[in-house]
């Protein structure tokens, strides 16, 4: 009988040190300092040189090759007229659910946007996004900097998009330059 009351007795005071361990790891895991997701706080896009910049304070944070429209010199000027707007933006809202992947939606247009497109008697055209490929064409990854073939976006492989999308909050300023 000795031995049963014995293992009961272990017996508790195993569950007791499991217990106890098991609070302690939490108690550690909690003290742990939380390093929070570095954030961006403006995006430089370089047309000529098909580059995309985020910043943070001032400083580059990452560079990304880039491909653009198929009309890629000159800003855009009209709906329908496939190129990439340059000027002053804001990154506006994010589209999870974009057929290119994940999509980074662009101010376009802006006050001045508009008025060249009026003055050319045109709509000034909008949907304008920072994206990926999509799940049919995700694969192509890096080469689809070969060739400019977005209809007035700016394209990255879904490997890039996904790391900007935790890291360019709604709100980023966005300049496009030519």
């Amino acid at each position: 009988m000795k031995s049963l009351s014995g293992s009961r007795a272990f017996g508790r005071i195993g569950v007791v040190f499991i217990v106890a361990l098991l609070w302690l790891v939490a108690f550690a895991a909690a003290q742990r300092p939380v390093f929070a997701t570095p954030t961006v706080d403006r995006i430089v896009v370089a047309k000529a040189d098909r580059t995309m910049t985020l910043m943070r304070n001032g400083q580059a944070f990452k560079t990304y090759r880039v491909a653009l429209s198929r009309e890629p010199v000159g800003p855009k000027e009209r709906e329908g007229d496939h190129r990439v707007p340059e000027g002053l933006y804001t990154i506006d809202s994010k589209n999870a659910h974009s057929r290119f992947h994940l999509a980074l939606h662009i101010s376009y247009p802006n006050p001045a946007d508009r008025e060249r497109a009026r003055k050319l008697g045109a709509k000034p055209g909008g949907n304008i996004e920072i994206h990926g490929l999509g799940s049919t064409y995700g694969w192509v990854g890096s080469l689809q900097r070969q060739v400019d073939w977005t209809d007035g976006c700016i394209a990255v492989t879904n490997i890039e998009i996904e790391e900007m999308w935790n890291i360019v909050p709604v709100g980023t300023p966005l300049e496009i330059r030519p």
